[in-house]
């Protein structure tokens, strides 16, 4: 077992090198086999193609990455915690290589994660809001409300954050958008 994580991390390891360097469009099979010291078929028996492997890699960075914003804010009630977390995720993403690269290069493939579907990633997000926010209702510092509902809208309100720092930041402090944001969130939020 422990040799087939090691493997499964390299693969993903030498994926986010590929991407980092020459896009997910252009990252192959084969660059990634390569990096990883594996043979194709190796690759080829765990992910059809770099899709897949790409998607795999968004899961595993930003599982780690909402590891990281889970530690950042452990004090003051549910609602507080929620509202710092969710700024420091943007800004986490917002500084994010990986994320930034993809938004560079790539940001066409983002496309329908916001027009038709939620991916693996945005589903593990909204599944840690959900928790966050029935431990405010539980606490009673976020106001009653179904509690999947509030956590679509502010998976979607931060979303939009992550994915339009640049634009957003045109002309603009982004550490003023964010204080606005967290205002805005916890303004929804307060019973």
């Amino acid at each position: 077992m422990t040799s087939q994580r090691h493997t499964h991390d390299a693969l993903l390891d030498a994926t986010r090198e590929c991407v980092l360097e020459v896009g997910v469009r252009r990252t192959t099979l084969t660059d990634v086999a390569k990096r990883a010291g594996v043979s194709r078929m190796t690759l080829y028996r765990r992910y059809p193609d770099v899709d897949h492997l790409v998607r795999a890699l968004m899961t595993r960075e930003f599982a780690a990455l909402l590891e990281q914003v889970e530690q950042a804010a452990r004090r003051g009630n549910a609602r507080e915690q929620l509202v710092t977390r969710a700024v420091e995720a943007i800004k986490a993403l917002s500084g994010n290589p990986l994320m930034q690269r993809v938004l560079q290069l790539d940001a066409e493939l983002m496309l329908p994660y916001l027009t038709e579907r939620l991916g693996s990633t945005q589903r593990l997000v909204e599944q840690f809001l959900v928790g966050q926010i029935e431990a405010g209702h539980l606490d009673g510092s976020i106001r009653f409300g179904d509690a999947k509902t509030q956590a679509r809208v502010v998976l979607l309100t931060t979303q939009s954050m992550v994915l339009s720092t640049k634009p957003a930041t045109s002309g603009l402090d982004f550490t003023s958008l964010l204080d606005e944001l967290a205002k805005q969130l916890d303004g929804a939020l307060r019973p």
